[in-house]
């Protein structure tokens, strides 16, 4: 299969054609056990403001960000550590097997990788290897941001925007790609460690909105999977889905992209008032 190269233009070695230091303890923006799940879709909002109905034109409340595929482009690291544990087991990987899994919660992956490729070991000890081998490869070669990625990032701090990651990866991962960006991009930090239901369930976004004081229903959830993309809409988030590995299909209140940088901060005004953007 062919190499891919990341946002610096080295090769991950694995990954075809898109569609289009020691242990540190985690600061508080990361949830670290598992939370109550949330009941409600909305909360007071910790923003001060007009009602929705006279906040014609505002941005969103937040934006609460999909990380692997959507800010950066770990999944060729992803497959290939699941490529490397099939074939430790005498199994093959394909690309298309790893395609499967996108946005699926790692014990998932873990038990996909047992079933299919016969891959030994619990599911913790299954989604430890993996993300450490994903950790190196962010370690040895940088943090590898997507078009547009941190150009979004920085104009949302700067308008006062919170930004919450929301990624079924794993604290250490997620630690590192927080740590790659500047100081205050993040305010809040939900892994898939930290919660009971993985997406598709919108638990982890209800979470990250609960967090933040917000009305998930005021912010703009940014995905790349069908199954983040559902978890963000079942939570009640306007929702942006940009295209890599696997298609996103089109759907009512669905805006969709390329990439990220297609879009600049004033269109995120035009998707939280329910504009639909339809790049692809």
């Amino acid at each position: 299969m062919g190499a891919v190269p990341d946002a610096t233009g080295r090769s991950s070695g694995y990954l075809g054609t898109p569609v289009a230091g020691g242990p540190r303890s985690l600061d508080s923006r990361f949830v670290t056990s598992r939370p109550r799940r949330p009941t409600s879709r909305t909360t007071e909002p910790r923003i001060a403001g007009a009602s929705p109905a006279d906040d014609a034109g505002a941005l969103p409340q937040a934006v609460l960000w999909d990380m692997d595929g959507t800010l950066v482009n770990t999944e060729p690291y992803w497959i290939g550590a699941e490529t490397v544990l099939a074939e430790r087991a005498g199994s093959v990987w394909t690309q298309e097997d790893g395609l499967t899994l996108i946005g699926k919660p790692l014990t998932f992956t873990a038990q996909q990788l047992r079933a299919r490729a016969g891959v030994g070991g619990t599911d913790e000890q299954i989604v430890d290897d993996l993300v450490a081998q994903v950790v190196a490869q962010v370690v040895e070669h940088g943090v590898p941001w997507r078009p547009g990625a941190r150009e979004m990032l920085a104009a949302l701090v700067s308008a006062g925007v919170p930004c919450a990651l929301v990624t079924m990866a794993y604290a250490p991962l997620a630690e590192a790609v927080v740590d790659a960006a500047p100081p205050g991009t993040f305010q809040e930090v939900v892994t898939g460690d930290a919660v009971t239901h993985g997406k598709p369930d919108p638990e982890a976004y209800l979470t990250a909105a609960a967090r933040l004081g917000v009305d998930p229903t005021l912010c703009v959830a940014i995905e790349d999977s069908t199954t983040g993309i559902a978890a963000a809409e079942a939570a009640g988030c306007r929702v942006i889905g940009v295209q890599l590995f696997t298609a996103v299909p089109p759907a009512p209140g669905r805006s969709r992209l390329a990439q990220l940088d297609q879009i600049t901060i004033d269109d995120l005004r035009r998707v939280r008032a329910g504009e639909v953007i339809d790049l692809l």
